[in-house]
């Protein structure tokens, strides 16, 4: 584990930072918000990679519990983010979720479509859903904990 976090996990922060912060930038969200959008989108990744690797289950449960908790993360984050720099939540929010964006999974279900391999197509959009469905369930899971801790606050 340890070798893990020492290798792959500092390199996969530092590029799920990069990928959120230069998404950022093509979404012309404004600078003061770029350096900390980055830092919400490789925390969510960092979980969901941490999760995947640790989770002794199928393939789907483990896309299922690393996109929902790093979902919530994001979620939670975001609007703690926001609160900070006293900007939207969606500044943070959507370019935080690019690395975790099922786009390797949609181009095998269309691959495989095109390619007459309509069956292993259907066991990558099965993928594809579970992880939109988990991620705005997640979203929602952290809308509800972002507003009762405000309340708690308050």
């Amino acid at each position: 584990m340890g070798h893990w976090i020492l290798t792959t996990g500092i390199l996969q922060l530092v590029l799920a930072y990069f990928a959120t912060a230069g998404f950022g930038v093509l979404l012309n969200i404004p600078r003061r918000a770029l350096n900390l959008s980055g830092w919400v989108g490789a925390a969510g990744w960092l979980t969901y990679e941490f999760l995947y690797f640790l989770l002794p289950t199928s393939i789907n449960v483990k896309l299922a519990v690393g996109n929902l908790i790093a979902a919530v993360v994001i979620g939670v984050a975001s609007g703690l983010a926001a609160h900070y720099k006293h900007m939207p939540m969606i500044i943070f929010n959507i370019p935080s979720l690019v690395p975790l964006v099922p786009g390797g999974q949609s181009y095998r279900v269309v691959r495989n479509l095109v390619t007459g391999h309509p069956h292993v197509a259907s066991e990558y959009l099965a993928q594809v859903v579970i992880i939109a469905g988990v991620i705005a369930i997640g979203f929602l899971i952290a809308e509800f904990i972002n507003r009762v801790t405000w309340r708690l606050i308050h």
